[in-house]
């Protein structure tokens, strides 16, 4: 075979790859939907075919299974939110840690469904689901330092600082996209500060962890 035959078999096979990697791509925004309303064991998967107005075993073909369905929606979306949260690294630490939590704000404002499936899921206590989740915590706590201290890997006293203030940034923006009575600016303001607070405390306990001096200016 020649390479001219050779790329018209090889076009149709592109083609179909293309039309599946779409097919599953809508389907797992869709599922971000369902997900995002309804609890995980409340939803079967008769449930999940009818509201997405495809037949199950097309879903079965892409996922196995409704938790392998889950677990591709939750680690879609947490791809998402850490490619907006861990961007700058060009940018001066202080800009960067603003970037950081503006990106994380901009987006579970537009993308509600998806945060509310990371942060809070359905699927009950899943050991997976959970490792996605620390993972996530994990990757952005690492971002937040590097901007703070200059280094990813921290001593255990700042990062279980850092670590305490996100999970209050995850309850405080939950409440936020659902009732947005703060623009999104004296949101991310609000967040910084109290991170600036987070980094003086750990400095009076372990001096070794300066804080920024923009931390020192929020005081």
């Amino acid at each position: 075979m020649n390479h001219s035959q050779q790329r018209a078999v090889d076009r149709p096979r592109a083609r179909g790859t293309d039309r599946s990697l779409a097919r599953r791509t809508e389907l797992i925004a869709i599922g971000r939907k369902l997900f995002a309303d309804t609890s995980y064991d409340a939803l079967s998967m008769d449930d999940i075919a009818r509201q997405a107005h495809v037949a199950k075993g097309l879903i079965y073909y892409y996922f196995k299974s409704k938790r392998g369905y889950y677990l591709a929606i939750v680690e879609d979306s947490v791809a998402d939110l850490v490619s907006r949260a861990s961007g700058g690294l060009e940018l001066p630490p202080a800009e960067r840690v603003h970037r950081t939590i503006d990106g994380y704000l901009r987006y579970a404002e537009h993308n509600q469904a998806a945060y509310r499936t990371i942060i809070t899921g359905g699927v009950g206590f899943d050991t997976e689901v959970q490792a996605i989740r620390e993972g996530v915590r994990e990757v952005i706590v690492e971002t937040i330092a590097e901007g703070a201290y200059g280094r990813r890997k921290i001593a255990p006293l700042p990062r279980m600082a850092l670590l305490a203030w996100l999970h209050s940034v995850e309850g405080a923006t939950l409440d936020w996209i659902g009732h947005p009575t703060l623009p999104r600016d004296t949101m991310r303001e609000l967040l910084v500060k109290t991170l600036g607070g987070a980094m003086r405390a750990v400095e009076e306990i372990e001096p070794a962890y300066r804080a920024p001096q923009s931390a020192r200016r929020d005081s």
